[in-house]
Protein backbone atom coordinates (compact mmCIF):
# COMPACT_ATOMS: atom_id res chain seq x y z
CA UNK A 1 0.00 0.00 0.00
CA UNK A 2 1.27 3.65 -1.06
CA UNK A 3 1.99 5.63 2.24
CA UNK A 4 -0.35 8.83 0.18
CA UNK A 5 -2.99 7.52 -1.32
CA UNK A 6 -3.49 10.69 -2.93
CA UNK A 7 -1.13 13.92 -3.60
CA UNK A 8 -2.03 17.01 -4.93
CA UNK A 9 0.15 19.41 -5.98
CA UNK A 10 -0.31 23.43 -7.21
CA UNK A 11 -3.67 22.20 -8.97
CA UNK A 12 -5.48 24.88 -10.88
CA UNK A 13 -8.95 24.10 -12.62
CA UNK A 14 -10.30 26.39 -14.98
CA UNK A 15 -13.80 26.48 -16.14
CA UNK A 16 -15.86 28.45 -18.72
CA UNK A 17 -12.58 30.98 -18.45
CA UNK A 18 -12.76 31.36 -15.09
CA UNK A 19 -10.24 29.86 -12.74
CA UNK A 20 -12.31 27.61 -10.13
CA UNK A 21 -8.87 25.91 -8.28
CA UNK A 22 -6.39 27.50 -7.10
CA UNK A 23 -3.24 25.63 -6.76
CA UNK A 24 -4.80 23.13 -3.99
CA UNK A 25 -1.84 21.28 -2.39
CA UNK A 26 -2.36 18.15 0.25
CA UNK A 27 -2.16 14.11 0.78
CA UNK A 28 -4.04 11.99 2.22
CA UNK A 29 -2.84 9.01 4.00
CA UNK A 30 -3.80 6.47 3.37
CA UNK A 31 -5.99 4.00 5.29
CA UNK A 32 -7.69 7.66 6.36
CA UNK A 33 -11.04 9.46 6.50
CA UNK A 34 -10.32 12.72 5.55
CA UNK A 35 -13.66 15.61 5.41
CA UNK A 36 -13.52 17.69 2.62
CA UNK A 37 -15.82 20.56 3.71
CA UNK A 38 -16.73 23.97 2.86
CA UNK A 39 -20.03 26.05 1.63
CA UNK A 40 -21.73 25.22 -1.79
CA UNK A 41 -20.00 25.68 -4.59
CA UNK A 42 -16.33 26.26 -3.54
CA UNK A 43 -14.92 24.11 -5.48
CA UNK A 44 -15.25 20.76 -3.58
CA UNK A 45 -16.71 18.64 -6.48
CA UNK A 46 -14.38 20.04 -8.91
CA UNK A 47 -11.71 18.61 -6.68
CA UNK A 48 -13.18 15.58 -6.63
CA UNK A 49 -13.28 15.09 -10.32
CA UNK A 50 -9.74 16.26 -10.62
CA UNK A 51 -8.81 13.36 -8.44
CA UNK A 52 -11.03 10.72 -9.88
CA UNK A 53 -9.86 11.84 -13.18
CA UNK A 54 -13.07 13.33 -14.52
CA UNK A 55 -12.15 16.91 -14.73
CA UNK A 56 -10.82 18.83 -17.62
CA UNK A 57 -8.73 21.50 -18.06
CA UNK A 58 -6.14 20.57 -14.85
CA UNK A 59 -2.94 22.27 -14.08
CA UNK A 60 -0.77 21.15 -11.40
CA UNK A 61 0.31 17.65 -9.91
CA UNK A 62 -3.08 15.14 -8.85
CA UNK A 63 -1.51 11.45 -8.08
CA UNK A 64 -3.48 8.99 -6.83
CA UNK A 65 -2.80 5.24 -5.83
CA UNK A 66 1.15 6.05 -7.20
CA UNK A 67 -0.14 6.88 -10.67
CA UNK A 68 -1.60 10.16 -12.54
CA UNK A 69 -5.26 10.72 -12.03
CA UNK A 70 -7.26 9.22 -14.90
CA UNK A 71 -4.75 6.47 -15.56
CA UNK A 72 -5.85 3.11 -17.05
CA UNK A 73 -4.40 1.33 -14.47
CA UNK A 74 -6.82 2.77 -11.36
CA UNK A 75 -9.87 1.34 -12.74
CA UNK A 76 -11.73 -0.83 -10.51
CA UNK A 77 -8.74 0.77 -7.28
CA UNK A 78 -11.25 3.73 -7.22
CA UNK A 79 -14.71 4.10 -5.80
CA UNK A 80 -16.27 7.24 -6.47
CA UNK A 81 -20.27 8.28 -5.69
CA UNK A 82 -21.37 11.53 -7.18
CA UNK A 83 -24.23 13.40 -5.54
CA UNK A 84 -27.06 12.53 -7.45
CA UNK A 85 -27.12 8.74 -7.45
CA UNK A 86 -25.54 6.77 -10.18
CA UNK A 87 -27.80 4.04 -10.56
CA UNK A 88 -30.83 3.46 -13.20
CA UNK A 89 -33.89 3.99 -11.82
CA UNK A 90 -35.74 0.94 -13.49
CA UNK A 91 -34.02 -1.71 -12.36
CA UNK A 92 -34.04 -2.75 -8.41
CA UNK A 93 -31.24 -2.64 -6.21
CA UNK A 94 -29.53 -5.84 -6.77
CA UNK A 95 -29.97 -5.92 -10.41
CA UNK A 96 -28.56 -2.49 -10.50
CA UNK A 97 -25.50 -4.11 -8.10
CA UNK A 98 -24.86 -7.12 -10.45
CA UNK A 99 -24.91 -4.99 -13.82
CA UNK A 100 -21.89 -3.02 -12.71
CA UNK A 101 -20.07 -5.73 -11.11
CA UNK A 102 -20.48 -7.44 -14.21
CA UNK A 103 -18.80 -4.22 -16.11
CA UNK A 104 -16.05 -4.26 -12.99
CA UNK A 105 -15.16 -7.88 -13.28
CA UNK A 106 -16.23 -8.28 -9.57
CA UNK A 107 -17.64 -11.69 -8.64
CA UNK A 108 -21.07 -11.40 -8.22
CA UNK A 109 -21.48 -12.87 -4.38
CA UNK A 110 -19.98 -9.42 -3.65
CA UNK A 111 -23.26 -7.90 -3.88
CA UNK A 112 -24.34 -9.25 -1.29
CA UNK A 113 -21.78 -7.93 0.78
CA UNK A 114 -22.48 -3.98 -0.57
CA UNK A 115 -25.83 -4.37 -0.03
CA UNK A 116 -25.97 -5.94 3.49
CA UNK A 117 -23.17 -3.18 4.38
CA UNK A 118 -25.61 -0.08 3.26
CA UNK A 119 -28.42 -1.55 5.13
CA UNK A 120 -30.61 -2.42 2.09
CA UNK A 121 -31.07 -5.97 2.76
CA UNK A 122 -35.27 -5.62 2.81
CA UNK A 123 -34.90 -3.49 0.03
CA UNK A 124 -32.56 -5.26 -2.63
CA UNK A 125 -35.73 -6.37 -4.81
CA UNK A 126 -37.26 -3.13 -4.53
CA UNK A 127 -36.82 -0.56 -8.25
CA UNK A 128 -34.31 2.35 -7.50
CA UNK A 129 -37.08 4.94 -8.65
CA UNK A 130 -39.32 3.72 -6.04
CA UNK A 131 -37.22 3.95 -3.04
CA UNK A 132 -36.79 7.30 -0.93
CA UNK A 133 -33.97 9.74 -1.72
CA UNK A 134 -31.83 8.59 0.76
CA UNK A 135 -32.11 4.71 0.23
CA UNK A 136 -31.32 5.92 -3.48
CA UNK A 137 -28.38 7.45 -2.15
CA UNK A 138 -26.83 4.49 -0.38
CA UNK A 139 -27.60 2.26 -3.23
CA UNK A 140 -25.21 4.45 -5.40
CA UNK A 141 -22.71 4.43 -2.32
CA UNK A 142 -22.81 -0.09 -2.14
CA UNK A 143 -21.87 0.25 -6.11
CA UNK A 144 -18.84 2.19 -5.37
CA UNK A 145 -17.92 -0.58 -2.84
CA UNK A 146 -18.14 -3.27 -4.97
CA UNK A 147 -14.79 -5.13 -5.07
CA UNK A 148 -13.35 -3.43 -2.34
CA UNK A 149 -11.53 -0.07 -3.65
CA UNK A 150 -8.42 1.12 -2.08
CA UNK A 151 -9.89 4.26 -2.56
CA UNK A 152 -13.44 5.84 -1.73
CA UNK A 153 -14.17 9.28 -3.09
CA UNK A 154 -17.61 10.27 -1.97
CA UNK A 155 -19.02 13.62 -2.52
CA UNK A 156 -21.53 14.83 -0.16
CA UNK A 157 -22.83 11.00 0.38
CA UNK A 158 -24.87 11.79 3.73
CA UNK A 159 -27.20 14.76 2.49
CA UNK A 160 -30.76 13.70 3.12
CA UNK A 161 -30.21 11.06 5.23
CA UNK A 162 -31.72 10.71 9.13
CA UNK A 163 -29.23 11.69 12.12
CA UNK A 164 -29.00 7.38 12.35
CA UNK A 165 -28.22 6.47 9.05
CA UNK A 166 -25.79 9.08 9.34
CA UNK A 167 -24.22 8.21 12.06
CA UNK A 168 -24.35 4.30 10.82
CA UNK A 169 -22.61 5.30 7.46
CA UNK A 170 -19.63 7.31 9.45
CA UNK A 171 -19.08 4.30 11.53
CA UNK A 172 -19.06 2.28 8.25
CA UNK A 173 -16.53 4.54 6.64
CA UNK A 174 -14.07 4.12 9.48
CA UNK A 175 -14.71 0.59 9.54
CA UNK A 176 -13.69 0.64 5.74
CA UNK A 177 -10.14 2.81 6.64
CA UNK A 178 -9.33 0.54 9.49
CA UNK A 179 -9.60 -2.14 6.16
CA UNK A 180 -6.98 0.00 5.02
CA UNK A 181 -9.39 1.85 2.88
CA UNK A 182 -8.57 5.43 1.98
CA UNK A 183 -11.67 7.41 2.16
CA UNK A 184 -12.29 11.55 0.77
CA UNK A 185 -15.45 12.55 2.08
CA UNK A 186 -17.25 15.93 1.05
CA UNK A 187 -19.99 17.71 3.20
CA UNK A 188 -21.07 21.25 3.91
CA UNK A 189 -21.85 20.08 7.06
CA UNK A 190 -19.65 21.55 9.42
CA UNK A 191 -20.56 18.86 12.43
CA UNK A 192 -19.65 15.77 10.38
CA UNK A 193 -16.09 17.06 11.17
CA UNK A 194 -15.36 15.51 14.28
CA UNK A 195 -16.01 12.50 12.47
CA UNK A 196 -13.11 12.63 10.22
CA UNK A 197 -9.09 11.62 11.28
CA UNK A 198 -7.98 15.00 9.03
CA UNK A 199 -10.00 17.85 7.26
CA UNK A 200 -9.63 19.96 4.67
CA UNK A 201 -11.74 23.43 4.91
CA UNK A 202 -12.17 24.98 1.51
CA UNK A 203 -13.53 28.27 0.94
CA UNK A 204 -13.67 29.92 -3.04
CA UNK A 205 -11.50 27.14 -4.84
CA UNK A 206 -8.88 27.83 -1.92
CA UNK A 207 -7.71 25.44 0.71
CA UNK A 208 -8.16 27.26 4.35
CA UNK A 209 -6.83 24.60 6.73
CA UNK A 210 -5.28 20.93 6.28
CA UNK A 211 -4.76 19.50 9.67
CA UNK A 212 -6.74 16.88 12.56
CA UNK A 213 -10.19 18.48 14.33
CA UNK A 214 -8.65 18.70 17.43
CA UNK A 215 -5.41 20.45 16.12
CA UNK A 216 -7.69 23.17 13.66
CA UNK A 217 -9.87 23.61 16.89
CA UNK A 218 -6.68 24.07 19.35
CA UNK A 219 -5.03 26.39 16.87
CA UNK A 220 -8.51 28.60 16.10
CA UNK A 221 -9.14 28.52 19.86
CA UNK A 222 -12.59 27.64 19.87
CA UNK A 223 -14.41 24.24 20.53
CA UNK A 224 -16.87 24.71 17.90
CA UNK A 225 -15.51 23.60 14.04
CA UNK A 226 -18.13 26.00 12.34
CA UNK A 227 -16.63 29.40 14.37
CA UNK A 228 -13.14 27.35 13.43
CA UNK A 229 -13.99 27.77 10.01
CA UNK A 230 -15.67 31.65 10.08
CA UNK A 231 -12.28 32.46 12.28
CA UNK A 232 -10.53 31.17 8.96
CA UNK A 233 -12.26 32.99 6.39
CA UNK A 234 -11.99 36.33 8.43
CA UNK A 235 -8.06 35.86 8.90
CA UNK A 236 -7.65 34.94 5.28
CA UNK A 237 -9.63 38.55 4.13
CA UNK A 238 -7.47 40.06 6.50
CA UNK A 239 -4.53 38.79 5.15
CA UNK A 240 -5.37 40.17 1.48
Amino acid sequence: MVKNAVRCRDVVVVRGGREVLHGVGFELRAGSVTGLLGPSGCGKTTLIRAIVGLQAKVTGEVAVLGSPAGAAELRGRIGYVTQEPSVYGDLSVSENLRFFASVLGVRSDDVARVIDAVDLGTHADVRVDRLSGGQRSRASLAAALLGEPELLVLDEPTVGLDPVLRRDLWELFHRLADGGATLLVSSHVMDEAVRCDRLLLMRDGELLADDTPQALLEAVGTDDIEQAFLTLIDRKAASR
